[in-house]
């Protein structure tokens, strides 16, 4: 297999929020095209666009919950300069 044959490799550092966001806003853009474009005709297809609902709606919490995690993690550097600022 040559390099080009390779499919693309996903970024999953955690260390960056704002990659974590992305990555979960492109799979769940990703998702919600093949389930409202995806032609499917037949029960297994059905019960595979029933799987993709629930890893839609699975994507969406995580992606909650990275955005709570972030907005966390501001307030608290907030806090930390403010109680710095205070003690000068």
């Amino acid at each position: 297999m040559s390099q080009s044959d390779t499919p693309p490799r996903p970024d999953l550092r955690t260390d960056d929020y704002d990659t974590m966001i992305e990555t979960l806003d492109a799979a769940i853009e990703e998702l919600e095209y093949k389930i409202t474009e995806g032609r499917i005709r037949d029960d297994e297809r059905e019960r595979t666009r029933c799987k993709m609902y629930r890893t839609l709606g699975y994507l969406i919490r995580t992606r909650r919950k990275v955005m709570e995690d972030a907005t966390l993690q501001e307030l608290e550097a907030e806090i930390e300069e403010l109680k710095a600022g205070r003690e000068v």
